[in-house]
């Protein structure tokens, strides 16, 4: 049985050649989920310069457009035998309508397209994906650039740092999830943790070298993640204890091998750390790939 029955796509008409369609239409017909996509567009701001009547007209032949090539869309996915409905819509608050959609829908995912945005602008806006991992109700999964539009390789990315906290539990669930995703499309599925040392040492030394912590310290996360890892049955050539910086190994891993979808978890941040970013929000505009935030 599906783990999906309704998936809604939210997409920028005005990106036509964007991936997340076919991505998003190739999941629905593995699963034989519905589909419902909905094009969300703002108002032309240059239009407002025009006399009222004008500019009302235009206004309805910009959204036109869009609706007459999304209605294309949507009957070309028909005839895959995909269920699929569109509506295309002016949007104020496109973050606040997105969660209205998700709301009033309840679907087992959102599917977007990766909004990429500079570092610069991060550090004066919270993009638009970002918010929606922080604030959606449910798993968000976000189409990158590259990978298949079915996915065949799977990796889930866990932290085995302190199995005893939540960290568990939010394992638990993105295991279950990759599991699902790659069971649904008959992919591969790898579980991955890249595990930071230089993180972890910043506690108490107990009077170790730094040597000796380190090494200690690279051995108990690795017990710990060979733990993880046989409690869920991964075959050995399939799990990696790799050291680094998170966002820099799962971007090297996902290239190096190809890697369709890297399932991640959702943690709620607060002060600094919520205006930095968390490791599943960075990673979106680094790796190759699409994710699937749980």
């Amino acid at each position: 049985m599906s783990q999906y029955t309704c998936l809604l796509l939210i997409i920028n008409p005005a990106l036509r050649d964007s991936p997340a369609i076919s991505h998003a239409a190739a999941l629905a017909k593995a699963s034989g989920a519905s589909l419902h996509i909905v094009a969300l567009t703002k108002p032309l701001d240059i239009l407002s310069l025009l006399d009222d009547d004008v500019r009302e007209n235009a206004h309805a032949a910009y959204l036109q457009d869009h609706r007459d090539w999304l209605n294309r869309q949507a009957g070309n996915l028909r005839a895959l035998e995909i269920d699929v409905t569109a509506q295309a819509t002016w949007a104020d608050d496109i973050k606040q309508d997105i969660l209205d959609y998700v709301t009033e829908m309840k679907p087992d995912l959102l599917i977007k397209q990766v909004q990429r945005e500079s570092a610069l602008k991060r550090a004066f806006f919270t993009p638009l994906d970002w918010q929606l991992l922080r604030e959606c109700p449910v798993p968000v999964y976000l189409v990158g650039g590259g990978g298949h539009a079915l996915p065949r390789l799977v990796v889930a990315a866990v932290d085995a740092s302190d199995v005893q906290s939540i960290n568990s539990e939010l394992n638990d669930r993105i295991v279950e999830q990759a599991t699902n995703l790659a069971l649904q499309c008959d992919a591969e599925l790898h579980l991955l943790y890249a595990c930071d040392i230089s993180a972890l040492y910043m506690t108490d030394m107990g009077g170790l070298a730094l040597s000796d912590l380190m090494e200690d310290l690279q051995s108990t996360e690795k017990v710990r993640f060979l733990e993880l890892a046989q409690r869920y049955g991964v075959p050995a050539d399939r799990y990696h204890f790799i050291l680094g910086n998170p966002v820099s190994v799962l971007s090297e891993f996902a290239t190096r091998h190809q890697v369709d979808v890297i399932v991640m978890g959702r943690v709620q941040y607060q002060g600094l750390e919520k205006l930095l970013g968390s490791t599943t929000e960075h990673v979106l505009y680094q790796v190759p790939c699409s994710i699937l935030a749980i």
